[in-house]
């Protein structure tokens, strides 16, 4: 193959290469076609310290691009202990008004427990998890905690 046919078919290939690329170039309008999420934020309340066997109340704050959401979609409870030894049914949450949303539980065992509120509005939905102790904590309990304090700081510790 001589010298000229092989220059015609490389600049034919980069031709060609090049008018694809630019048929794939994205429209400088593209990110105003899809809509713009305005992320739920929520904040769980929790009493300074639960008893067991005392009813106590948790709440929830919702709030949107920064204002109040006092008519969610959904706003839902879920509570259990860590050891899976009591598990409430998820519950839909009481709304207060002005944002804020609650549930009143009787904890009739002591111990590590973890709440999850379930909430969404305006197609956003969010799901934090918080822990909570009722009482005194089992020495099992402890020891689950201490395990999982000893694995952030050697995962910090990794990063440095």
């Amino acid at each position: 193959m001589s010298f000229a046919v092989r220059k015609y078919i490389c600049i034919s290939f980069i031709l060609h290469v090049s008018l694809l690329l630019s048929a794939c170039s994205l429209d400088q309008d593209v990110a105003n076609l899809y809509k713009e999420e305005i992320p739920l934020e929520v904040e769980i309340i929790l009493p300074q310290s639960f008893s067991d066997n005392k009813q106590e109340t948790i709440e929830a704050t919702l709030t949107q691009d920064g204002k109040r959401i006092t008519e969610a979609d959904f706003v839902h409870f879920e509570i259990w202990k860590q050891d899976g030894s009591l598990k409430y049914e998820m519950e839909e949450a009481v709304e207060e008004g002005n944002g804020m949303y609650s549930i009143t539980k009787k904890f009739d065992r002591n111990g590590l427990y973890y709440i999850k509120v379930h909430a969404g509005n305006n197609g956003s939905v969010i799901i934090p998890q918080k822990q909570f102790i009722v009482g005194e904590l089992s020495e099992s309990e402890l020891n689950f905690l201490q395990k999982g304090l000893q694995k952030q700081v050697e995962s910090h510790e990794q990063h440095h």
